[in-house]
């Protein structure tokens, strides 16, 4: 049953939240020091021990970006972050356990806990009756731990199929608006509130586009368009299957959410294999010129198995968001974020007629599966052309352009050193090329790899776990004659040494 696979997930992350795993699931039999263990990404986020899953609380304010799951960790970039705590909700009762949320900044004292208060709204638990509401907690330290109000849950409609709310403020009629999920139902149920404690039910959105199993972590926020200043659009954003993340496009009038047309096909915020649960980072001070996002690069048929010794789970780099008028409707695009570049170490160059057959790329190879790849490729003639990334010679992830059909295929099924049930997938996705050309930046980062085609209007993200030895890079063509003019970096590791 459905609900009987959710309820031992939630059982099995409950454990993980309220006891964390024992020491020894974390250590490694090669004496790695820290940050340097066997697959741990290098310039993506992760926990120094622990388990981190859905990005919660994403908010920017006093100059800080800051995200929970539920520890607590701080940025002033979006690339370095200092990890803060392990759990920043304090006061729990027994028996209760924080699922995802969301936090907001309280600048007009609504709440009562004064002026500028951090107010982390999310979902508990009840690890006796399986019981999913909505409770809230509030930071006497800007955001860095959070005390649990004692008269919670603030929203219980004794579900256990009803979790991970996003809370906004929503600056047309001067409220609280919170989205929570009704998972089975696949719906989106809205509420205001006018101090964060007290929620009147607004409306539901759904069931469209994927309904096919459950709906979860959504989020809503206003995306300009780009190449038309001051329009913007709406966007609701729901994880699905506990797999993808699909999106709408469409108008929020206070108290529902009107999509610009019905989706009777689905729109995925990303392609790829493993990228869910994202949310946008509220901009509390008003200055961020971008609209930034985080999302978990995982998958729940596999999250709790891959071979990670220090912890499990890791969020993707941050992307920029940005919406793009086509002749088939609205469109959000993601770009990584600019500041990755300040990692980047000396580049290396090559342009070439790719010839039939496959080249091996030593330089790439040299950098040790930390780098990032930009690649431009000919798709004006009939050809497959493509990449082997973390490869080992037997096994590769492979990244493959048919130009005939339009369509780019990321294909792991061999590519892991590690036995993972589930793993071996295929991801494909249509990609128009863009005057003629593939344009590509692939980002690899030991056991993460994200793909982002022709400015971001397709990304595939995907996990891997190389061999040892699994660090090669080839190019492949089917047929003579595909320029290619590719650069690559080495990117230096965020963790200090």
């Amino acid at each position: 049953m459905i609900t009987d696979r959710i309820n031992s997930l939630m059982l099995a992350l409950l454990f993980i939240l309220s006891v964390g795993l024992p020491a020894t699931a974390f250590e490694t039999d090669d004496d790695a020091p820290l940050y340097g263990e066997r697959w741990r990404p290098q310039y993506h986020f992760t926990p120094a021990h622990r388990w981190i899953g859905d990005p919660c609380g994403l908010v920017y304010a006093d100059g800080k970006f800051r995200a929970y799951s539920w520890g607590c960790a701080e940025s002033s970039d979006l690339v370095h972050w200092t990890e803060i705590n392990n759990n920043a909700i304090l006061g729990l009762p027994d028996g209760i356990a924080p699922f995802t949320g969301s936090v907001v900044v309280d600048r007009n004292n609504t709440a009562g806990y004064g002026e500028d208060a951090f107010i982390a709204a999310f979902t508990s638990f009840d690890e006796q009756s399986k019981k999913q509401s909505q409770s809230i907690a509030f930071s006497r330290d800007e955001g860095v731990t959070y005390n649990y109000y004692n008269r919670n849950p603030v929203l219980d409609i004794w579900s256990t199929e009803f979790r991970d709310p996003t809370v906004i403020w929503d600056e047309g009629t001067s409220r609280w608006i919170m989205l929570v999920a009704r998972a089975l139902e696949k719906k989106v149920a809205f509420y205001a509130s006018s101090d964060l404690k007290h929620w009147e039910w607004l409306s539901d959105f759904g069931p469209m586009g994927d309904n096919e199993k459950s709906w979860e972590c959504p989020d809503m926020f206003r995306l300009p368009v780009e190449g038309e200043p001051g329009r913007s659009k709406w966007v609701l954003l729901v994880s699905v299957n506990w797999a993808r993340e699909q999106y709408f496009v469409g108008e929020f009038d206070g108290t529902r959410f009107i999509p610009d047309h019905p989706y009777s096909e689905p729109l995925y915020v990303d392609a790829g294999l493993d990228y869910y649960a994202s949310r946008v980072f509220q901009d509390y001070d008003g200055t961020l010129p971008s609209v930034y996002t985080l999302g978990w690069v995982s998958t729940w048929d596999y999250a709790q198995h891959v071979p990670t010794t220090y912890g499990k789970g890791v969020w993707s780099i941050p992307r920029e968001l940005y919406m793009k008028s086509t002749p088939d409707g609205f469109r959000v695009c993601q770009r990584p974020l600019t500041a990755l570049s300040g990692l980047r170490g000396k580049p290396w160059s090559m342009v070439s007629t790719l010839k039939p057959g496959v080249t091996p790329l030593r330089q790439i190879a040299a950098m040790d599966n930390t780098y990032e790849l930009i690649a431009k490729i000919d798709a004006r003639i009939p050809n497959m052309v493509g990449f082997d990334l973390c490869s080992d010679g037997d096994r590769k992830v492979r990244l493959t352009y048919d130009s005939a059909s339009s369509t780019l295929l990321l294909d792991r099924t061999h590519s892991s050193s590690a036995d993972i049930p589930k793993f071996s997938r295929i991801a494909f996705s249509k990609v128009e090329p863009a005057d003629g050309l593939l344009n590509l930046r692939i980002f690899v980062d030991r056991s993460v790899v994200e793909v982002f085609v022709n400015d971001g209007e397709t990304v595939m993200t995907a996990l891997t776990f190389p061999s040892d030895s699994g660090t090669g890079v080839s190019v492949f063509a089917l047929n003579p004659g595909a320029s290619l003019n590719l650069t690559a970096y080495p990117l230096t590791s965020i963790h200090s040494k």
